[in-house]
Order: C-alpha cells, then structure tokens, then sequence
C-alpha cells in the first residue's frame, strides 16, 4: 500500500507543467530563457499568467501527495509515509523519467510540501524568499535563501525538533541539500553578474 502512494508522490511530481504550459502556449521553454521547465522561466518566456499558474499547478504536486497519504495512508507510521511522499513528489519534479531524468529545480514543489507538513516554518521561509527577492530581484537567491530559513525556522518553531519531529526536522534538511545543490550554476552566474534578475524585462516589438 505504501509503495502505491510512493508510485503516485512521484508520478504526479514528474509532470512537467511548465513544458505543457509553454507548448500551449507554442514555446518549448527547454529552448529558452533558462531553459528550466519550471515555473520561473515559464514566466520568463510566456508572460506571469502562465508562470503564476505553473507554479500554483507545481505548488501542488507536492501539496497533494502528502495530504493524500497523511489522510489515506497507513497509520500509525507517521511522518515517515508522508515524508516519503513529500520528497518523492520533488525527486519527480527534479528528475521526471519522462524528459530522461532531466527536470527542474523543485522550489515550487517543496514550497507545497513544506506548505502541507510545517506550515510555520513555511510561512517564514516564503517571507525570506519574499524579501530576498524584493531586494535583491534573483528568484534563484530567494529560492536558497528560503530554504536554509526553512532548517532554521524548523529548528526554532517545530516542537521537539531533535525528538517527535526530528523526521520533519530532516525532511527539511533534505530538500534545502537538493535545492541548493540544483542551484549551483546560478550561484556561478550570481557571482559572476550573470544571473537573470526578475521580474524579467518587457520584450519590445
């Protein structure tokens, strides 16, 4: 049983919304941009109407997957089936075997993950993205930045980090490694003034 909710977590996570999105829109976004799949350089290359919705439909590959088997799944095992869910929603998303393992960066996704499971530490990881990126316009170092406020943010509001919730307290430390692992050419580019800053500029005629 809990292999089937595993099965799903990644499956739903390995649908490339963004891709989809852009080739309704008659752009494959591999070609453009970025060339990520994900929700940022949807934005970048066919308008904030798409890119907003790519990241809702992303926010939720890994908002589901874990509501889902925290109600339907096992019991008594918690948070472990949940957990297993939540980041296999994200390896899909990083990794979908559908493009040859070649997928996004999991922001999105993790930002719903995390959104199902702490929602204290999510609300203080989404105002660091949120001021990082007001300040300094890299969605890329918003991303980072959230994700090392999530650990800290798990540590501090999460009761019994080191005991009950020490799965969660991993869990975060987990997806914050990936993130920041997958952003490693923007933190070149970034270094190197290089890096695409958002919102990105108004194509002219």
């Amino acid at each position: 049983m809990i292999a089937a909710f595993f099965l799903f977590a990644y499956l739903l996570g390995s649908i490339p919304f963004g891709l989809l999105l852009g080739k309704l829109a008659g752009r494959d976004i591999r070609l453009e941009g970025s060339r990520n799949i994900g929700a940022t350089n949807l934005w970048r290359v066919c308008g904030w109407k798409l890119g907003l919705l790519g990241f809702v439909l992303d926010f939720l590959k890994g908002l589901v997957p874990v509501l889902a088997t925290a109600r339907f799944g096992p019991a008594g095992w918690w948070p472990w089936p949940v957990i297993g869910a939540g980041v296999l929603a994200v390896a899909g998303h990083m990794f979908p075997v559908w493009l040859r393992f070649k997928g996004g960066k999991g922001v999105a996704t993790s930002a719903g993950v995390v959104a199902g499971l702490m929602p204290g530490p999510f609300g203080l990881a989404m105002l660091a993205f949120v001021l990082t990126v007001a300040t300094f316009r890299y969605i890329s170092l918003g991303s980072m930045v959230a994700s090392v406020v999530l650990v800290l943010a798990a540590l501090v509001l999460l009761p019994s980090p080191f005991g009950s919730n020490l799965p969660l307290l991993l869990m975060a430390v987990l997806l914050a490694a990936l993130i920041l692992f997958r952003h490693r050419d923007n933190i070149r580019r970034i270094r190197n003034g290089t890096e695409n800053r958002f919102p990105p500029p108004k194509k002219t005629a």
